[in-house]
């Protein structure tokens, strides 16, 4: 029995090893995009979408299960370095290695036991654990700062995108309207220039 928990535990260490961590997807991604996008690295397993308790707005977060823990580490490399879009501008996919914590299906860890209790505030833990509070709340707040100004950025550079297609929507008006009304004919005349019908 209890070398059955091992192998069980050493079964779900080498899931994690295997496994990506993936959020700032947006709402449009499904499994089958996810799946899509990630072949080309390796050979995705499994994608289960997980709850996003950090972010309040839209993005989605999802556990990516590879073939081997060669294909996330080069998931994991490859995202950081370059920006990733999937089903959704401007939401650049962040990606980091998954960790034990964020599955829950994982097992117990064999010879493990967790103890609660409250503490009495003459306990000598009990400083500790007020410290902890205190530190949680502040990286709360510091998280709920940098991803405001996150979603600040994407929408800065939501606008600039649309902006820029439409002045490329404009241009392309534009030398349609040229070629349509027979001024480029005449310009090409003029010029003793050669114009393809393509």
């Amino acid at each position: 029995m209890e070398s059955t928990a091992h192998a069980d535990y050493a079964a779900f260490e080498d899931k994690v090893r295997r496994t990506v961590y993936l959020d700032n997807l947006s709402p449009q991604v499904t499994k089958s995009v996810l799946k899509t996008a990630l072949d080309q690295f390796g050979s995705v397993q499994n994608v289960q979408f997980i709850p996003n308790y950090i972010e309040s707005r839209t993005a989605r977060c999802a556990l990516v299960e590879m073939k081997n823990s060669k294909e996330a580490k080069a998931v994991i490399s490859t995202m950081s370095e370059f920006p990733f879009m999937m089903s959704g501008m401007p939401r650049p996919v962040r990606a980091r290695a998954a960790e034990m914590e964020m599955f829950d299906d994982r097992p117990s860890k064999p010879g493990r036991k967790i103890i609660c209790r409250w503490l009495d505030p003459t306990d000598p833990d009990y400083d500790v654990a007020q410290k902890l509070k205190r530190l949680v709340r502040q990286h709360d707040a510091q998280s709920a700062f940098l991803l405001k100004q996150q979603l600040a950025q994407e929408e800065k550079l939501a606008k600039n995108q649309e902006e820029v297609l439409k002045a490329n929507y404009k241009k392309y008006e534009m030398v349609e309207g040229v070629l349509a009304d027979g001024t480029a004919r005449r310009l090409a005349r003029e010029y003793d220039l050669r114009i393809s019908d393509d």
